[in-house]
């Protein structure tokens, strides 16, 4: 029935345009007033006398062609284009084919693109059902809470789903104003506070702020096994020049950490920067040995060495893991440890074109692509170029 209802409305539809498109069509010229009939005639007779002079030769063929175009001028002022000889024909020819455009063409063509691209089985879907039922569409979820929210400012649940979401899609701004909305009406945890210190974390180029860190201290401080917590906070003494104090808190979060933890490589990458491998025996020790990284025995040697011995050592192990990178690109561990590595040694452009290249083994929209991004914004490198 609702089938049937579609068609009977569309057919309705398509008269109702095609009479409003012959309607002007369909009228024809309009005749000339009765008034202009008589001067009318008058011209009619002026082109008769006109072809009889020219024909004794009164009138050259050159004046009798302007006179001729004047008084035609005249005729159309007076009686319309349909009053001109031979151009009734024309007109009409014109018409006959403009009304079959519209009666059969232009039908014809709605019809071939409404059964290429139309469905009249879907049934109806206003927005605001749409919104209800947003089926994975991330837009319309976030159009939905945004509307609830606009009519219920004070619903802290509604900010505390919003904020993660527009975090993800890159809206920061908003973002950290969902946090703070959710936390001053619903109060802090964990999530949420670990939550807005990403956000200031990432809305300045992967620096902690001094707002960041007190968030994360914070959160650490409602769950003191919180290992977001524990990364950022040992990421902001790194940060600070504290490497030593740095060193303590990384490897503190890879011995508690699982085995299998996914945030376990990023954590030994700042483990290895800030001068030692994991001790044996953790947890993450098998991890760390990605092909090309300094061995035990390398950071022992280095540790009796001069700066200047040991700055040269280190650089050899660097140019020798970007070689091996080259010939082996699929080593995921090697990128970070090379991108980290140049970054350390203040080498901005070698660890920017690294990264780049290790985008390339590694799309940004994979899981290993995204800890790339995340660790180049940590170093501060323009993470934007890397991504053209």
């Amino acid at each position: 029935m609702g089938i049937m209802l579609f068609w009977i409305v569309s057919a309705f539809l398509t008269v109702a345009v095609a009479v409003a498109l012959l309607y002007p069509l369909l009228k024809g010229a309009e005749p000339a007033p009765i008034d202009d009939a008589g001067e009318a005639a008058v011209y009619r007779d002026q082109l008769k006398e006109l072809e009889r002079d020219k024909a004794q030769g009164l009138i050259s063929a050159e004046d009798a062609s302007y006179a001729r175009a004047e008084i035609g001028r005249r005729l159309l002022a007076v009686s319309g284009k349909g009053e001109v000889p031979g151009a009734i024909g024309r007109t009409n020819g014109l018409n006959k084919l403009a009304q079959a455009f519209v009666i059969l063409c232009l039908p014809a063509v709605g019809l071939g693109l409404y059964l290429k691209t139309g469905n009249p089985d879907m049934p109806a879907a206003p927005l605001a059902a749409r919104l209800e039922n947003p089926e994975g569409n991330i837009e319309l979820l976030v159009a939905k809470v945004e509307r609830h929210l606009a009519e219920n400012p004070n619903d802290g649940s509604g900010w505390d789903v919003l904020a993660p979401i527009y975090f993800k899609m890159q809206r920061l701004g908003d973002a950290e104003l969902a946090y703070r909305n959710a936390i001053r009406l619903l109060g802090t945890n964990p999530a949420r506070m670990n939550g807005i210190g990403e956000v200031l974390v990432a809305g300045n180029d992967g620096i902690v702020t001094d707002d960041a860190r007190s968030a994360f201290a914070e959160a650490l401080k409602l769950d003191p096994r919180d290992p977001r917590a524990q990364f950022y906070l040992a990421l902001a003494l790194e940060q600070a020049g504290k490497k030593a104090e740095a060193l303590i808190a990384f490897q503190a979060i890879a011995k508690a950490s699982p085995a299998d933890a996914p945030w376990l490589p990023l954590v030994q990458e700042h483990i290895a920067s800030n001068g030692r491998a994991p001790a044996a025996g953790s947890p993450g020790q098998a991890a760390s040995k990605a092909p090309g990284g300094p061995s035990q025995s390398d950071v022992e040697a280095a540790a009796g060495m001069s700066a200047g011995d040991r700055n040269a050592m280190i650089r050899g192990m660097v140019e020798g893991l970007d070689a091996k990178l080259k010939e082996d690109p699929n080593n995921f561990q090697g990128w970070m440890r090379l991108v980290r590595s140049y970054a350390m040694l203040n080498e901005k452009d070698k660890a920017l074109a690294a990264l780049k290249t290790a985008l390339q083994a590694f799309p940004a929209e994979k899981d290993e692509g995204k800890q790339l991004i995340a660790m180049g914004r940590e170093l501060g490198l323009p993470v934007e170029e890397a991504l053209k």
